[in-house]
């Protein structure tokens, strides 16, 4: 296919590829991996397109991983599946629950691939849990040079600590084994607190399984979410239908919507609206399967920055931001969201060697979020926070180097891997250099 606009799900990126091409199985991506290189034209793969940073966007051959999806392989004994690399994470359930297995921990939105939320850094929240990467235990690729490799714990494990969050620098991946855990439930809170137990919420995070919050700008309230692990046959109360579409539906996205269309027709209704909302919403308790409690729908198109900073630092960059908001008298609709996730090894995630809190802020994908995102960055950079690769962020490969331990690591593996950057793209180019 030629010829076709290529646009995000934020609408924040957008790209005309030279072909959209679609293939089935790594044979596939290998035969036009080598007719692009014979073409002397570039190659970037993309999942769902959820992605707020042009990350996946390229004037070259886009890959479209779509079909390259499913359960390849499942060992029953460890608990290790292999994924196809398109998967989408709204058809891990059905996958995986008839092998009463799941996800160890989850983001809050489904809509992706496992290939492009692994790449980007996708992770969820819980002190004592990883991101999404941290579950890989293999890929198999295919290199810049068209050669299909595998890269695990038993083969070339050197490359994995690169090769779980790659960017896709190092190769289209075509599939993904994860070590997955046995099927859960979470039993989650919701409420509504004030906003001084911002100072309480890493303690309390080191406490429960997961715990996140949400900040109302312009407000004085917190909408906290706990969510306690459950064995899969733990007694429990489904939460009624209609109970779980009035909160997450009507009170979520249809009146967010709402939010946000009022708030960018008429912004000081902004501080109002949001008093109501931090008043009403989030104040249930229920079970459910974890994959359920974990995610929620998204009907309303917004820009995102996320930054991940050391946990400890969380309340102090908090207050700075809000006191931001008010210094600069921004009408913000959208609540700034915090999380928190446990130090790994993965080289390029932005929890590597460190407990870390993450602070995201939006905007409502109608209104211009550069004001905003680039003072908001402005302190993070000061807690030495380090950007989601996955959403938008000013950062180059000059400061990023110095805010990973491991940069020069990823970058020998990414030489190593594709040494004529036949992957590379304009993002790729600004984070990692040439």
């Amino acid at each position: 296919m030629t010829g076709r606009i290529v646009r995000n799900w934020g609408r924040s990126a957008v790209c005309r590829p030279v072909s959209v091409e679609t293939p089935a199985n790594a044979a596939e991506v290998a035969d036009l991996m080598r007719r692009a290189a014979a073409a002397g034209t570039t190659v970037k793969a993309i999942g769902a397109g959820h992605s707020f940073s042009d990350i996946a966007m390229t004037s070259g051959v886009l890959v479209d991983v779509s079909r390259v999806a499913g359960l390849l392989a499942h060992d029953a004994a460890s608990g290790r599946v292999t994924l196809g690399a398109g998967t989408r994470l709204r058809d891990l359930p059905a996958l995986l629950r008839p092998l009463g297995l799941a996800l160890e921990n989850m983001g809050d939105i489904d809509a992706q691939t496992i290939a492009g939320a692994t790449s980007t850094g996708t992770h969820g929240t819980g002190a004592r849990f990883g991101g999404l990467a941290t579950q890989i235990v293999g890929v198999t690729l295919v290199d810049g040079t068209g050669r299909i490799t595998r890269i695990a714990e038993d083969e070339r494990p050197e490359m994995l600590p690169a090769a779980r969050l790659g960017l896709g620098a190092l190769g289209v991946l075509v599939a993904i084994e994860l070590q997955c855990v046995p099927a859960f439930l979470l039993h989650a809170v919701e409420r509504a607190e004030p906003f001084a137990a911002i100072d309480d919420l890493l303690d309390r995070s080191r406490a429960v399984d997961h715990l996140e919050a949400y900040w109302w700008p312009h407000t004085d309230r917190l909408s906290t979410k706990s969510n306690a692990r459950l064995p899969i046959h733990a007694p429990h109360a489904r939460p009624r239908a209609i109970r779980n579409w009035v909160e997450d539906e009507l009170l979520g996205s249809a009146a967010h919507l709402a939010v946000s269309g009022v708030g960018w027709l008429v912004p000081r209704a902004t501080p109002t609206i949001n008093r109501l909302a931090s008043a009403v919403y989030g104040s249930r308790s229920y079970t459910d399967d974890s994959h359920a409690v974990f995610t929620s729908p998204r009907r309303v198109h917004f820009r995102e920055m996320e930054y991940a900073i050391p946990a400890a630092a969380l309340p102090a960059a908090v207050r700075e931001l809000r006191s931001l908001i008010e210094r600069k008298r921004w009408r913000i609709s959208f609540p700034v969201e915090l999380r928190f996730a446990a130090a790994d090894d993965v080289w390029l995630s932005t929890a590597y060697g460190r407990e870390s809190a993450y602070i995201a802020v939006h905007r409502y994908w109608r209104e211009d979020p550069e004001p905003y995102f680039t003072e908001v960055e402005a302190i993070m950079r000061a807690y030495e926070g380090r950007p989601h690769w996955g959403k938008m962020h000013g950062r180059s490969s000059g400061d990023l180097a110095d805010a990973y331990p491991r940069f020069a690591d990823f970058s020998a593996a990414r030489a190593a891997l594709d040494p004529d950057r036949v992957f590379a793209n304009d993002y790729t180019r600004r984070v990692l250099g040439e």
